[in-house]
């Protein structure tokens, strides 16, 4: 399995969610867990997604994400979870 992390963070408006879901669904992307809060006006949500059957490389995707994430005015980060267990062992 190939594991991401992907956070969205900006101003709150409608269709967030359902916009950057429907990408990942497009592109065979696996969402595992999601969680999203609203905090006075401002949109915070963390997905763990399964990315081994997208139909796009690593690097695509996560371009096309911060491409995404300028159109409805958030930003989109996008890592491998390698990254963090990583950070966690040193």
């Amino acid at each position: 399995m190939n594991k991401a992390i992907i956070t969205v963070v900006g101003q709150d408006t409608v269709g967030i969610i359902a916009r950057v879901c429907t990408y990942l669904s497009q592109h065979n992307v696996n969402v595992l867990d999601i969680s999203q809060t609203i905090i006075d006006g401002f949109f915070n949500m963390m997905m763990i997604v399964d990315y081994s059957a997208a139909d796009k490389d690593f690097g695509a995707m996560v371009g096309n994400l911060e491409d995404l994430g300028d159109d409805i005015g958030v930003r989109i980060r996008c890592q491998r979870e390698e990254i963090f267990t990583r950070m966690h062992r040193i």
